[in-house]
């Protein structure tokens, strides 16, 4: 095992009616920004019990933060947060609005144009800012990191600072009953690649964080596709919630290699086709695994076997079944996993390449060999 520190100081209010809580984190007196994205929190009953908690608080609402974020949108809530002088921001919704909401918070106390902090300027400070979470997939409502789109540029940015951990989040599994099954199914497959991206990669003598990743892994293959049949299975919910909280945290990662591959390449198909993050991450995973088989054989086995039940056959065999499975749970999940289910063809594969190299991803992978020329196999398997 690696060394590691671990720090994460977000405090989690888990359950049915925690949003109350709110109440007794949102410091007396602060100037609150509510962000959220479209109407839904009005109509599934969450944003009535925002109001009744921030009850006593001066509120201020900035509605309409897009999936995948939009850097002009949140520029436009920056400058709303400084005219109203908040003080304390409340996320209310999935990983775009939280991801966006920190952005918000670090651009307000910045002096200098908003998109440095995208661009490798060290974020000094930021406003605090803690999340009722609506939507369960990206964990970012305990992780310091986020990911703002820039349209005009056709990039998606990420950053980070342990200045944007959330103080708090609010986890009611009952405020995803209304998703519909589009964003359970991108939930759980977000969750479940976080989880492969910090296990399927090479031994690293650390049994414990191996049987953590499989636990998740294996909560998610059971108690995923029971959301589709039955959204409003309270259990059910709660389960995953906690699954997408835990993938990425920072606990399961710790001491051990990790390969962010997957999502530095989904970024750019989102980025150039505005296809669904998840989506994106399930049309690059099955085939980087097929690719990189070798580099990750040993855990490939292992995964096969823990996660999979695949202990009979060759091991090449039991490999292909395990990706097959990969893949076909992507499906049972209503997640399509070839570039073609999109409507694309290989005449996206030199855009893909020519932004990665752009931004410097030349050598992905847990090892750093993961090169452009891999990229393009990889991208050739997902057609």
């Amino acid at each position: 095992m690696r060394n590691f520190t671990f720090y994460n100081p977000t405090r989690i209010h888990f359950g049915e009616g925690q949003i109350a809580k709110l109440a007794r984190d949102v410091p007396e007196g602060a100037r609150v920004l509510v962000t959220h994205g479209g109407g839904s929190i009005f109509q599934n009953g969450v944003w009535q019990q925002v109001e009744q908690a921030l009850a006593g608080h001066p509120v201020t609402r900035f509605g309409g933060i897009e999936p995948n974020p939009q850097f002009d949108t949140l520029v436009k809530a920056t400058e709303l947060a400084r005219a109203e002088r908040c003080d304390f921001i409340i996320a209310v919704g999935g990983g775009s609005v939280i991801d966006g909401s920190k952005f918000i918070a670090a651009a307000a106390c910045h002096e200098g144009d908003p998109l440095e902090l995208l661009t490798g300027r060290r974020i000094a400070a930021a406003l605090p800012l803690g999340c009722v979470l609506t939507l369960a997939a990206t964990g970012s409502e305990s992780n310091p990191h986020g990911v703002v789109t820039h349209v005009a540029r056709q990039e998606k940015l990420s950053f980070s600072s342990a200045l944007l951990y959330p103080r708090f989040a609010i986890l009611d599994p009952r405020t995803t009953f209304s998703l519909p099954p589009r964003q359970i199914g991108n939930g759980v497959v977000d969750a479940f690649v976080h989880t492969l991206e910090q296990y399927l990669t090479y031994p690293a003598d650390a049994p414990l964080q191996d049987r953590y990743a499989e636990g998740l892994l294996q909560t998610l293959i059971e108690e995923g596709p029971k959301a589709l049949a039955d959204p409003e299975d309270y259990r059910v919910r709660a389960n995953l919630m906690w699954c997408a909280t835990q993938a990425l945290n920072g606990l399961l990662g710790c001491g051990v290699p990790q390969d962010w591959s997957t999502h530095m390449i989904g970024h750019e198909l989102t980025a150039l086709y505005h296809i669904d993050h998840a989506q994106t991450l399930a049309l690059v995973l099955p085939a980087l695994l097929a690719e990189r088989r070798q580099a990750k054989r040993e855990k490939l086995l292992q995964y096969a076997l823990r996660v999979w039940g695949l202990k009979e056959g060759e091991e090449d065999d039991r490999i292909d079944g395990a990706i097959r499975a990969t893949r076909d749970f992507f499906k049972r999940m209503g997640v399509p996993t070839r570039l073609s289910e999109h409507g694309l063809d290989a005449d996206v594969i030199p855009r893909v390449l020519a932004q990665l190299e752009r931004h410097g991803m030349t050598a992905l992978g847990e090892r750093h060999d993961l090169d452009l020329a891999a990229s393009e196999r990889i991208l050739l398997k997902a057609l």
